[in-house]
């Protein structure tokens, strides 16, 4: 049975049978923003559907708390390199963690069931100097759009066993609830993965901020949370 997690909990990567958890995806599910609007001259009403584009990122940090790798989009590789910023990219540098790519929509009509956005998971693979694995998403927003978490209908992150396309086995659930706590908040610092005592645990973080692109939020992690 899944764990459903609170702010701030956090559990050991066993399963049931005792065996530990390794190899798994992180996985982060959000909606569109859906709205009914009155046709044209009034009569009758449509629904409009407004994109919405999260990243899901991934900031692996030493013992010291330096940024030793990771994964965020390379789609601002220009941006970047115009500020001398290290390019995003998909996969770490050993292959230990694996990006599914972006969702610029998220999911229509409710929770299709699947993750927009999964970071693939092999703990035995992760460089020896990582001691803390930061999972964060951010939203991006395109021209003429202004919203925040507060209005997007849903966002949470799971654990579990299989693929970016197929659930085997749910092995925890952290729901991330939309209230006013969330208003003018455009970036979420969701989890962390950590070493204690040589064994990989779990804290369900889910902390709001106002930073506006990915780099704030990364500078933040390494400032604040080491």
């Amino acid at each position: 049975m899944a764990i459903n997690l609170q702010k701030g909990q956090k559990i050991d990567l066993r399963k049931e049978s005792g065996e530990s958890l390794t190899n798994f995806c992180i996985g982060v599910n959000w909606g569109a923003i859906e709205t009914t609007k009155s046709g044209l001259f009034g009569f009758g009403t449509k629904k409009v559907v407004e994109d919405v584009d999260l990243d899901l990122s991934c900031v692996m940090l030493d013992g010291s708390g330096n940024v030793v790798d990771w994964l965020y989009s390379p789609d601002y590789n220009g941006w970047l390199a115009q500020n001398n910023l290290p390019l995003g990219k998909l996969q770490s540098y050993e292959g230990a963690l694996r990006h599914s790519g972006d969702d610029r929509q998220g999911d229509v009509g409710g929770d299709d069931g699947l993750d927009n956005e999964v970071i693939t998971v092999d703990l035995n693979r992760v460089n020896t100097s990582v001691e803390k694995i930061y999972f964060f998403i951010n939203i991006y927003l395109n021209q003429g759009q202004s919203f925040d978490f507060a209005q997007i209908p849903f966002a949470k992150i799971r654990m579990y066993e299989g693929t970016p396309s197929r659930v085997n086995s749910v092995f925890s659930n952290f729901d991330i609830v939309t209230d006013s706590n969330f208003r003018n908040k455009r970036a979420i610092i969701l989890a962390k993965l950590y070493k204690k005592n040589g064994e990989w645990k779990f804290d369900a973080i889910g902390d709001p901020t106002e930073d506006n692109i990915f780099v704030q939020t990364i500078d933040r992690i390494s400032r604040d949370y080491k």
